[in-house]
């Protein structure tokens, strides 16, 4: 397991020319069913699978893309996040197969290197074929993909397809996990080593050609901190005047008055509010905080 009790969810995105088989595939795989009448797919469709593989728990989010030109803006989209694709193509369709590097390419610009596998469905329809088995062959060793001829309505191989998907993704992250578990205590060596010891040791090690950083209090702290906590106050007093001008002038009820005399007490209340928070700062820091003892880092 990669982790305890961890799911590992993968994203399958199945593209190819319209009426290769693809929401037939998705169908099958997911819920088991077949239906020979063809419905377009308008944009996208989901479906969700959750299996076990070599123990882990993996659940499939797989995305029924549409083939037709006219929704390429919108499918491309979705593309985005894909961890795993499936390309179709169909037995009596040579412009699907003729189309298949295209489709690699469009998924490949936007989720770059992912695994995938080359399908060719409907290989049912023997008297049909317009392709034949060394074409599909040498496209899968040219486009260096694993090669599946499948049957959705026989439901032949189409298991096998997804399986073999989520089998590759969990492989690419156990090793890239390794991998940044390599990095990580590669790198934890080199971090520096807090040493509180008389400075002597410090002198030392430096005399060795090590360097050595020393880390001092700020002392410049707490005069700020004063500072912060009278900013607000000459924004405070501004209001005043503006209230008591009012007054005077009879018209603390008119619109444009009382609209002045709200917004510079909104300003007054956030600017209390601001007081109040350095003043709280300054208070725990100077007050509560024990003072931070000289140290050293030795590199």
């Amino acid at each position: 397991m990669l982790e305890e009790d961890m799911e590992v969810a993968i994203k399958v995105v199945v593209v190819g020319n319209g009426a290769v088989g693809k929401s037939s595939m998705i169908q099958r795989y997911c819920k088991g069913i077949f239906t020979k009448d063809y419905k377009k797919t308008i944009g996208v469709d989901f479906l969700e699978r959750q299996i076990a593989v070599n123990g882990e728990d993996v659940r499939l989010l797989l995305w029924d893309t549409a083939g037709q030109e006219e929704f390429d803006a919108i499918t491309k989209a979705y593309y985005r996040g894909a961890q795993a694709c499936v390309l179709v193509f169909s037995t009596t369709d040579r412009e699907s197969f003729q189309s298949i590097q295209t489709w690699k390419e469009k998924v490949e610009a936007e989720v770059g290197d992912v695994p995938t596998v080359l399908v060719q469905n409907k290989i049912d329809l023997l008297e049909e074929t317009v392709i034949k088995n060394e074409e599909a062959e040498a496209l899968a060793k040219r486009l260096k993909l694993r090669f599946y001829r499948a049957s959705v309505k026989e439901d032949l191989n189409v298991t096998e397809v997804f399986r073999y998907l989520a089998d590759k993704y969990l492989q690419r992250l156990k090793q890239q996990t390794a991998e940044e578990t390599e990095v990580i205590h590669t790198t934890s060596n080199k971090i520096g080593v807090f040493n509180t010891s008389s400075s002597n040791v410090c002198n030392q090690n430096s005399s060795n050609g090590r360097e050595v950083i020393s880390l001092r209090p700020n002392k410049q702290r707490t005069k700020k901190g004063r500072k912060r906590c009278l900013e607000p106050v000459p924004q405070l007093l501004e209001l005043f005047p503006i209230i008591f001008g009012s007054v005077l002038a009879g018209g603390i009820f008119s619109e444009v008055n009382t609209n002045k005399i709200l917004l510079h007490c909104m300003q007054a209340f956030f600017s209390l509010q601001r007081m109040f928070h350095h003043c709280l700062v300054f208070f725990i820091s100077s007050h509560f905080m024990p003072q931070t003892p000289r140290k050293s880092i030795c590199i």
